[in-house]
Parts: structure tokens; C-alpha cells; sequence
């Protein structure tokens, strides 16, 4: 079936809603003697005059007036059917798999996930917080994120933050109370908030660094998790000193609710990167979530 009746009923259509051959060339980007012409040629097909034209106006004639009474509701049901499959082709839909380690919750998915979200309404996370290491290939996830040394060389890897450091905090209380450390031997006469290290269940020696010189310290105090969230809460209630990359505590460091101790031996790594196998197909959902955490997070 040829597609030129249906184009000059649109026009028509166009010309009746208009009221206007005028008025329907500027909407239609064409000149007003291609709408004319165009009608002509629908009324040529019927058989029937559907306008009567005067130097002021145009009218629907009674053939005109039926034909648009049965043609508009139709032609409107099919362009609102091909602007519903054009949005839904642009929309971002699915299900966005990611593992994330624990301390980079409130770093990366809380300021981005609601952004995300509200721009893509479609879109599906499933976002699985664990602090040990994932095999993303074989567990099926779209990407992982995690330190740059956590990441296998043979992964894309997208920078989300600036490198940033790893502090030794406690609240102001603890530290009227009990004093500030001034150098690594110290920490062993401090209650001190461990972290249990997923990779070997053992708690984690605190890595401490100034210039060339690297010192691993073992802590002890009244608790260890394997939560970095609860550890900082713990030290703002005034239990001990713990360690925790920095971005995490920022608020509470702006605050005064936790003030930074032994910061000359506050070791500095390159950030966290979302990675993703070379081989696999960045996916809509996770170009996605790239594009919006390069908005939304800080990149300095």
C-alpha cells in the first residue's frame, strides 16, 4: 500500500485543526502551496471538496467534517503509538547488578542512586553489599567497585573518586580523655575499633605510612566488626579510636563529631574505580550509572 494517502491526510488533518493552510505550512515545515497542493490531491482521491477555502478562512465541508471525525481519532492512536516506542527505545530499563564493598556505600551509592533513579524511573538496582571480593564474571553482576588494587588488571577500570586517604579518628571526648597519639607505638595504649578483614577473617593490622617508611600496626579494644559504618558511630560515641577511608567520615569530620589523629601518617591510596570485564558490552544501565556519578560525584 502506497504511504502517499496517508501523508495527505495528514496534512489535511493538519489544515482542519489549524483552521489555517498558513498556519499548518509552518507546523509541517513545508510551504503553504505544498499544503494546497496536497489537499487538492486528497480531494482528487476522494472525489469530494473537504475544504471550502475563502481569502480569510478555511472550513470543513460536510465530506470534510466526516472524513476528520473518522481519520483524526486514528491518526493520533498511531503517532502517539510511534512517540511511545521512541521514548521507550531511549528510556534506560532493566536490572543494574553491582558489588559494593560496605565503606563505599555512602561514597558512591548514596549520592548517586537517587540522581539515577529519578533520571531513569525504568531502571532496576540490585546493589549487593559485601566486603569480600566478587567474582562479578561468574556471579553474574554487571560490575564491581573497589579500590584500584583490588581489581584484576585484565578489567575496565572507571575512576568514580579522587585518591583519598585512610585516617585514624575518635570523637573530641575521647581525646580530652584520654590524649592524642603522636606516633604509631602509641595506639598500643588506646582502645581502638577494629575491622575484621573479609579475606581472612582475622582482624585488620592498620596500614600507617609517612614518606618511604610503612608500618603495619596490630590494634586491640573493646570491639571489631566487619562494618566500617558502625565503627566510626562507635567512635563518635566516644569508645575508641578506628580507621576509615576518609570520605566516608567526611560529614562527621566537618562537624567536630570526630577529629583526625596521627594525619602525618595517614596513608593515601588512588581512589575507588568501577570495573568491568574487557571483553563484556557496556550494557545502557551501566553507561547509565557512569554518566551519572561522573555528575553527581566530586572529581577533586
Amino acid at each position: 500500500m502506497a504511504l502517499t494517502p496517508l501523508n495527505e491526510l495528514a496534512v489535511f488533518l493538519t489544515v482542519a485543526r489549524r483552521g489555517s493552510f498558513t498556519g499548518a505550512a509552518k507546523e509541517l515545515g513545508v510551504s503553504t502551496s505544498a499544503v494546497s497542493q496536497t489537499v487538492r490531491q486528497l480531494e482528487e482521491r476522494v472525489g469530494k471538496a473537504l475544504l471550502t477555502r475563502t481569502t480569510r478562512s478555511v472550513a470543513l465541508t460536510d465530506a470534510g467534517r466526516k472524513l476528520h471525525e473518522q481519520a483524526a481519532p486514528g491518526v493520533q492512536t498511531a503517532l502517539a503509538a510511534l512517540e511511545h516506542v521512541a521514548a521507550r527505545d531511549t528510556q534506560v530499563t532493566g536490572t543494574l547488578r553491582l558489588s559494593v564493598p560496605s565503606f563505599a556505600v555512602p561514597i558512591i551509592l548514596e549520592p548517586v542512586l537517587p540522581r539515577l533513579l529519578e533520571l531513569h524511573p525504568h531502571l532496576r538496582v540490585d546493589a549487593r553489599v559485601s566486603n569480600r571480593f566478587v567474582d562479578i564474571v561468574s556471579e553474574g553482576l554487571d560490575a564491581g567497585i573497589r579500590l584500584m588494587e583490588s581489581v584484576a588488571k585484565d578489567m575496565v577500570q572507571v575512576r568514580l573518586t579522587p585518591a583519598f586517604r585512610f585516617v585514624i579518628v575518635a570523637s573530641p571526648d575521647y581525646v580530652k580523655r584520654h590524649g592524642r597519639p603522636t606516633r604509631p607505638e602509641d595506639l598500643a595504649k588506646h582502645a581502638c575499633i577494629g575491622y575484621r578483614a573479609p579475606s581472612t577473617g582475622l582482624p585488620y593490622h592498620w596500614e600507617l605510612e609517612r614518606g618511604r617508611r610503612v608500618m603495619r600496626v596490630p590494634v586491640t579494644g573493646p570491639l571489631v566488626s566487619n562494618h566500617t559504618r558502625l565503627n566510626a558511630a562507635m567512635a563518635v560515641a566516644g569508645m575508641g579510636l578506628t580507621y576509615v577511608a576518609e570520605p566516608e567520615v567526611a560529614p562527621l569530620l566537618h562537624s567536630g563529631a570526630l577529629v583526625p589523629v596521627l594525619e602525618d601518617w595517614a596513608p593515601t591510596v588512588p581512589g575507588l574505580f568501577l570495573y568491568y570485564p574487557h571483553r563484556a558490552r557496556i550494557s545502557r544501565p551501566l553507561r547509565a550509572f557512569i554518566d551519572v556519578a561522573k555528575q553527581v560525584l566530586p572529581q577533586r
